[in-house]
């Protein structure tokens, strides 16, 4: 059954990449494991001399034919012959039809449960494995790997044969890059015998101590909290109530708390495990081979300082050094022996010993035999064939299994390591010194060829060539890896394939073929369908250290022709890889390579990439490019690249321009000394060209973008500034440095923007900021030229762009007071006070000789009254600073009213700061001075504003601050100042939900509507109209029913009397909006035939003589409405048949609720009245 399990399904091969069936069978099916000689000398037969389909495995001898039928053989009987002659597998697949069929063997259970039959003994260091229970197995167990041979040491492979076609899950084989169905795979492709050896551990099965369970309860409950898993925490801390799980002190152990669970897992596989009794059984490895060559993070402690991981790495070098140089030292010694016995092999050539092994190698080494076996066909002998002696020292060698030692270990390793140093007195590669045991026979060399020919190796296959020949230097073992790798990897499952790079990358680094590395280089690029974050990352890294070990000429011909290649992938992933790899690989190509041809592709994939995640990594490589670039002569390429990204369709395409690409390429800018000379000025030169060309129509999205790049370049202009400033040959860190304030800087949106990380260090920065301040507070700005150009050329350029914003672009007003307030805050509040301020205060000139009744202030009304309310004087929240801001509004709001100019300024000032409930409180000091000013177009003005402010303002507020001024004003002297109040009152209706405050209000407009003397105010009447008829829709709907439409009507009636018609078209235009904005609302029917229809019909006797289009609208609506109510009045029998339907609805619910009452059954058999039956 073994031969059968060879050609079975193959669990590590994928659907899309199949290898050839000759490699499946490579090994041979259907020899014997029980030859008691152990292994012989391979037969080498090339590759390369037959072709693959003559590949075939010779059959061995078949037993003469019985001539009638055998009795039948009891199944214990079959069971322990499988197990004496060490078929294990076949045995296991028999064992398990056996349990599947009910029919369980005792003899096979006590086997299979047993681990002491599948465990190596590693005292002593002999390396021998154990023996296994049948005495007469042979030393070395045949392990069958896919219908394979090869020397175990009496453990389990992975074998095809345990698969049973009923176990077998094929969808698992596909490779169409979704690996969802990998986890569930994880306990199937696990070994049966592994899994109990695992289980019957002592480690497992030892009892936890109580100090431990308090640890992990701690952790757990940690990671319960983390992952919102609350209700299983609250009941895991009611299960532990003995615990405090606030501290980590309670848990009662000496040490700093650890890491959480989920580091602790993903960290568990960067230490090495001490080997124990159990191994694994696809480990035949040496340890040796393992041994780190160079320091890796992962080992260096996690809790220690850094003068501590200092010293591990010098030592983890050192030691290296050791290891590489005690590895020099055995390979010259090795070497050495090697000349050595070629000497002594050929002196020992001149003198004819008779018939002895050594002359039996050497004319078979010599003279190539062919030996006919069973099935007519030859075999060409290459190689010397091995006794049996022989094959038990090579078993010795192969399974010896020292252990990496380390220099704190007991003197018996010490002793251990020493005698391993020792040069070999049998170098394993130098085959010519080998001497075994001469056999005393006389038999030809001839006889002994065929002899051993009976012996089923397999060398016929590529893989058996492979087999057959041990490296024997490290280019040998290059060869060979370069060689097997490409088989190899199409038979890894798709999601542990990343676990073969470090072996692909090592053996592109060190194989001597050039076109062996490029098809290497190629398997690595494509070793993952769609590889994922993590897997891309890991092959990023392999890439960094194999352009590390190679240097910049072969990356440039051997890594970069890989990315080049697949920059057009149909897959985003391998796009994705791409564009990542050209930024990790900048720092180690060649600088021509990086300015010209990595550039190029890069703005390749940025132009012609659809894929939002491809082009913001090609934006994070061009800011990593833009960083090691020094060829000047694509700065302009870089700018133009630069606008591209900021205007491309995707938001994170954008966001990663002004994180990486926008601060890189600024850092190269003001090396180059463009900052101010070309980057900043194009900018605004663009932003002006907005302007000027907006007047129709402003595109605000291109506004945004210039702004916020001008917005991501202040830190890097304040940087430039205190590097070119007269005390930077002063700035030395010497003794103590204060702390930079918390909030002396904005937040910055990425490192690269951060004014520390541009100047190199905070203490550099702070040192740098205490002379700046003092610098600007005492000697002036003579001689600083960066900030002169900032104070003389920005700054105006800016206040004359920001007077040309239209006032009422509430986006634009934004982004130019976010900018200013970026801007004052970095460069700090001396600078905002003795330089920003004064250059918008000489613009403003508030004051009240600049009062003109009849033209105004002409800069008042425009962008620069928000901006500067909003962006400069918000900066700093000192008492000093809000009784300016509110200074200013006071004064804006006299000017404005004083000259009858346009309030659009003061309107969006109040809206911006209004967004924010910490200048709420400010802002109703300014609208009380309004409310209690002495002249009456300020307070109509302040009235005008609460109808703003109320919006955003909290109810209590409202109810505070809002409602006594607007009651105060509703009784000015004024009766402008009253209507001015109208549609604050109104707004209150529409956000407001207190009863009493409602009451009041509503109170206070039914004066306004009832009172006599307001019969003849026109200008009051059509206030409210239009307030009724923007409030109304969203007002409370019985405040719209009572109020709103009988008012309405009789607002209308009494517009039917009016003798003057301008007055009278103007109170119908108004009407006709507000029955127009409240037809789309629900009115009852006795609310329509009383108030809303008359009214309508009112309105349209009014529009007949003044405006007969509007006449024909209200026709319509009067029509429909009245088929409303008819349709109503038709439904109302139907109206009887619905109660009579309810009455029956009535009593079937009463007659199911009893029902339910009655039932006595559990809640499953409750919910399954409630399913359809099927």
């Amino acid at each position: 059954m073994a031969a059968v399990g060879a050609g079975g399904v193959n669990p590590f091969l994928s659907d899309s990449e199949e290898s050839d069936p000759e490699e499946t069978r490579a090994g041979g099916g259907g020899s014997s494991s029980s030859d008691p000689g152990g292994s012989a000398a391979p037969l080498r037969i090339p590759s390369s001399s037959s072709p693959p389909q003559q590949q075939q495995q010779l059959p061995p001898p078949q037993p003469p034919l019985q001539a009638e039928e055998p009795p039948r053989v009891p199944v214990d009987a079959l069971a322990a012959q499988l197990l004496r002659d060490q078929f294990v597998l076949t045995a296991l697949e028999l064992h398990t039809e056996l349990l599947e069929s009910g029919r369980e063997l005792p003899r096979l259970r006590d086997y299979f449960s047993n681990p002491g039959n599948f465990e190596r003994q590693n005292g002593g260091g002999s390396g021998t494995p154990a023996p296994t229970p049948p005495a007469s197995a042979a030393p070395g167990m045949l392990a069958v790997v896919g219908g394979s041979k090869e020397p175990g040491t009496g453990q389990l492979h992975r074998a095809g044969s345990i698969s049973t076609l009923d176990s077998l899950d094929f969808a698992r084989y596909s490779d169409d890059g979704n690996r969802e169905t990998d986890e569930r795979l994880a306990e199937n492709e696990v070994p049966l015998q592994e899994r109990r050896n695992y289980k019957s551990s002592p480690e497992i099965q030892e009892p936890i101590k109580p100090l431990e369970k308090r640890a992990l309860n701690f952790l757990v409950n940690e990671f319960l909290l983390k992952n919102s898993y609350k209700l299983t925490s609250i009941t895991f801390s009611d299960e532990n109530d003995d615990q405090d799980f606030e501290l980590w002190d309670d848990v009662g152990l000496n040490i700093p708390k650890p890491p959480d669970l989920l580091q602790l897992y993903r960290d568990f596989g960067n230490h090495q495990v001490t080997a124990k009794d159990v191994v694994h059984i696809a480990v035949g490895t040496e340890e040796d081979e393992l041994e780190a060559t160079t320091p890796i993070l992962e080992n260096i402690p996690m809790f220690g300082t850094p003068e501590s991981i200092e010293q591990f790495v010098m030592i983890q070098k050192l030691e290296d050094q050791i290891n590489a140089l005690s590895s020099e030292k055995w390979s010259l010694l090795e070497q050495m022996r090697r000349l050595e016995s070629e000497i002594a092999y050929l002196r020992s050539e001149k003198s004819a010993v008779p018939v002895t092994c050594d002359s039996v190698q050497s004319s078979l080494a010599q003279v190539p035999l062919t030996v006919p076996d069973d099935n007519g066909r030859y075999l060409d002998i290459d190689s010397s064939a091995n006794d049996s002696k022989h094959g038990e020292i090579e078993e010795k060698n192969i399974f010896t299994d020292p252990q990496p030692r380390t220099p704190k270990e007991d003197n018996l390793t010490s002793l251990t390591i020493k005698e391993r140093e020792k040069p070999p007195s049998c170098p394993p590669s130098n085959k010519a010194a080998m001497h075994f045991d001469k056999p005393n026979r006389k038999l030809s060399p001839a006889f002994h060829q065929a002899l051993l020919s009976f012996c089923q190796m397999s060398a016929e296959s590529r893989l058996g060539s492979e087999v057959s020949r041990i490296a024997d230097s490290e280019k040998s073992v290059m060869l060979m890896l370069g060689r097997c790798l490409p088989h190899i990897v199409p038979n890894v499952l798709l999601a542990k394939r990343e676990e073969l790079i470090p072996l692909i990358l090592c053996t592109a680094c060190l194989h001597p073929e050039p076109k062996e590395r490029d098809q290497l280089l190629h398997i690595l690029f494509n070793l993952i369908k769609r590889p994922d974050d993590e897997q891309r990352q890991m092959i990023l890294t392999g890439c960094v250290a194999f352009a590390r070990h190679v240097g910049p000429t072969r990356v440039e011909a051997e890594l970069l022709p890989q990315c080049w290649e697949q920059i057009n992938h149909k897959y985003p992933e391998r796009r994705l890889l791409v564009a990542e790899s050209c930024g990790a690989l900048a720092p180690y190509l060649p600088k021509e390579i990086r300015s010209s041809l990595v550039l190029s592709m890069l703005q390749q994939m940025l132009m012609e990439d659809k894929a939002d995640l491809v082009r913001e990594a090609v934006i994070k490589s061009l800011g990593i490019i833009m960083g090691y670039i020094d060829d000047p002569d694509k700065y302009q390429q870089g700018f133009e690249l630069l606008l591209s990204a900021l205007g491309d369709p995707s938001e994170r395409v954008v966001g990663a321009t002004h994180q990486v690409f926008l601060p890189a390429y600024a850092a190269w800018t003001t090396e180059l000394g463009n900052l101010q000379s070309h980057l900043i000025p194009t900018l605004l030169s663009k932003i002006e060209k907005l302007l000027r060309e907006g007047e129709h129509g402003l595109d605000e999205h291109k506004l945004h973008m210039y702004l916020s790049a001008l917005q991501s370049l202040i830190p890097s202009l304040f940087a430039l500034v205190l590097q070119n400033a007269p005390f930077t040959s002063k700035a030395k860190l010497q003794g103590e440095v204060p702390q930079i304030e918390v909030t002396r800087f904005p937040r910055p949106v990425s490192p690269l923007q951060d004014v520390a990380t541009i100047i190199g260090s905070r203490e550099q920065l702070s040192v740098l900021l205490q002379l700046y301040d003092y610098q600007l507070e005492h000697e002036g700005t003579t001689g600083w030229d960066t900030l002169l150009w900032v104070v003389n050329q920005l700054l105006p350029q800016l206040i004359e762009i920001v007077g040309k914003i239209n006032v009422a672009s509430t986006a634009c007003v934004h982004e130019f007071s976010r900018f200013f307030w970026r801007l004052c805050r970095t460069f700090g509040k001396i600078f905002t006070n003795t330089k920003v301020k004064p250059q918008f205060q000489e613009i403003l000139r508030l004051s009240e000789e600049n009062i003109d009744a009849t033209a105004g202030n002409g800069v008042l009304t425009k962008a620069t009254v928000p901006i500067y309310a909003t962006g400069v004087l918000t900066c700093y929240i000192q008492e000093e600073d809000r009784k300016l801001l509110i200074g200013f509004l006071e004064d804006v709001m006299t000017m404005l009213s004083l000259s009858h100019a346009p309030l659009d300024s003061l309107k969006a000032s109040f809206v911006e700061l209004g967004a924010n409930p910490a200048y709420h409180e400010l802002l109703l000091t300014v609208l009380w001075y309004g409310v209690v000013h002495t002249s009456a177009l300020v307070r109509c003005t302040a009235a005008r504003m609460f109808e703003l402010l109320v919006k955003g303002v909290h109810e209590t507020l409202v109810a505070q601050r809002v409602v006594p001024a607007l009651i105060t004003l509703s009784s000015d002297p004024e009766i402008s100042v009253r209507i001015a109040t109208i549609p604050a009152f109104g707004t209150i209706m529409e956000t407001v939900t207190q009863r009493e405050l409602l009451e009041r209000v509503k109170m206070q407009l039914a004066s306004f509507l009832e009172d006599p003397q307001y019969q003849d105010q026109h200008s009051l009447h059509t206030e409210i109209i239009k307030t009724f008829g923007r409030v109304g829709p969203n007002a409370e709907p019985r405040f719209r029913d009572e109020f709103v439409i009988p008012h309405l009507h009789k607002l209308a009636l009494v517009n039917n009397q009016q003798s003057a018609d301008s007055k009278r078209l103007d109170i119908a235009t108004h009407l006709f909006e507000a029955y127009s904005a409240l037809s789309c609302c629900f009115i009852s029917e006795d609310l329509m035939v009383n108030h809303f229809l008359p009214g309508l019909r009112c309105l349209r006797n009014d529009m007949e003589t003044l405006s007969p289009e509007h006449e024909v609208i209200l026709s319509s609506m009067i029509k429909e409405c009245e088929q409303k109510v008819e349709n109503r009045s038709v439904q109302e029998p139907q109206g009887s048949m619905s109660i009579a339907a309810s009455l029956v609805s009535e009593d079937t619910k009463t007659k199911f609720l009893n029902k339910m009452g009655q039932l006595t059954t559990s809640g499953a058999m409750l919910a399954n009245v409630f399913q359809r039956k099927k």
